[in-house]
């Protein structure tokens, strides 16, 4: 799971601009951001570049049981 939406939303940026930096279309970025498709490590390394966040903050953290 992740919080691309979550951060997106903070930082007031759209998922279309995202999917242009990205060079994704807006339909997979859209999968990202819902959860419906979880990106590749390098995608999620390339969007917390592009949003200038640290990687962990795109990931939820799974709890331990």
């Amino acid at each position: 799971m992740n919080r691309i939406k979550d951060v997106l939303e903070q930082k007031g940026i759209k998922q279309k601009w995202l999917a242009e930096q990205l060079g994704k279309s807006y339909n997979m970025v859209n999968s990202y951001a819902q959860n419906r498709r979880q990106p590749s490590l390098e995608d999620l390394y390339k969007i917390a570049e592009i949003l200038d966040v640290e990687i962990k903050e795109l990931l939820i953290e799974r709890k331990t049981q």
